[in-house]
């Protein structure tokens, strides 16, 4: 009977200790719970994505109406073997655009670009803004800021794809069939005769276009700016992050546009052909423009691309932090 006790005791004893132990150890991840910050996704009234959109919307203003004119160069140096053009650099091309058409075709098909491109840079510097902070990217040469550029992509191509089409179809037919009369009635007149599906010819190949563009768009202005902008690395004092923004802009801009520029000759050839012969493939594009001319071919107009996209990016960049300036007293500035 005392054996039976002892056990009975030392069994209970082992008992009580287990549930202790239960206990502490319940007792210690709630204090750890509560004594840890817990990861939150931050909201868009928390980062401010209201001036972050304003910032954006003038920037794409201001790029579109500064940069149009290069890209209608650039589009007919790209499609040259559609439309039979034989110059060979953007002043040629741009010099017998303005004595056969007038100085006012450099901005023909400018309608639906300025309305799109300025939702488009609005929702991009907003999106871009969103995701960085919430993935902990930091200012300078962070990876991360590409990343957060590249994610920007999918709802890019839902705009860009239309305002591309668009503009491609309406800088063509100036010097072919001339049978629009303008943005508004280019989109009505395809769409009637060929479906709202027609708009987004070319989808694919933009989308990863603007993914390759975006990803090193924001990474290169990043690191750039910093770089620039600390140390006086311009030999600046007080107004160096005035001129680092600028530069920097326009240098990611230009090597952006230099690594995507293959995928946007692809992309400007698939979107420039005329509705209503046969579609063809993306790699059998690719096959006609080396078999056509060569490696070089996917560079045709790389030189205007480049010269609109260093002007074009540095002003907008320039726009951008200059409204967040005016708002909160810059980029980082602090609400009080």
């Amino acid at each position: 009977r005392q054996a039976d006790i002892r056990a009975f005791t030392k069994g209970r004893s082992k008992g009580c200790l287990i549930e202790l132990d239960a206990t502490v150890e319940q007792s210690v991840t709630d204090q750890i719970r509560a004594t840890t910050p817990i990861a939150k996704m931050k909201t868009w009234k928390e980062l401010h994505l209201g001036e972050e959109a304003l910032g954006g919307l003038s920037a794409g203003v201001i790029g579109t109406v500064i940069g149009f004119p290069l890209d209608v160069i650039k589009t007919r140096l790209q499609t040259a073997s559609n439309t039979g053009a034989a110059s060979v650099s953007i002043f040629q091309v741009g010099n017998d655009i303005i004595k056969k058409e007038g100085a006012s075709s450099l901005y023909k098909g400018i309608g639906p670009p300025l309305v799109s491109l300025s939702i488009l840079s609005t929702m991009t510097f907003a999106s871009y803004t969103f995701v960085r902070q919430n993935i902990g990217a930091q200012h300078g040469w962070d990876i991360k800021n590409g990343l957060a550029g590249m994610a920007c992509a999918p709802a890019a191509g839902i705009v860009s794809t239309v305002e591309n089409f668009v503009k491609t179809q309406m800088q063509l037919d100036n010097i072919t069939k001339k049978q629009f009369q303008g943005s508004f009635h280019c989109v009505q007149s395809l769409v009637k005769s060929n479906g709202p599906g027609i708009l987004y010819t070319g989808f694919v190949i933009n989308t990863v276009r603007e993914a390759t563009f975006l990803g090193n768009y924001f990474f290169v202005y990043e690191g750039m700016r910093r770089t620039l902008s600390e140390n006086n690395a311009l030999g600046f004092q007080s107004s160096s992050i005035k001129v680092a923004v600028p530069i920097a802009g326009g240098l990611s801009g230009a090597f952006s546009w230099f690594l995507s520029f293959p995928l946007d000759c692809v992309r400007a050839v698939v979107q420039g052909r005329p509705v209503d012969q046969p579609k063809r493939g993306y790699v059998e594009v690719v096959r006609t423009l080396l078999r056509e001319r060569g490696v070089r071919g996917l560079y045709s107009g790389a030189s205007a691309s480049i010269a609109r996209a260093f002007l074009v990016s540095g002003t907008r960049f320039s726009a951008y932090e200059t409204t967040l300036y005016l708002i909160r007293g810059g980029r980082d500035g602090v609400h009080r």
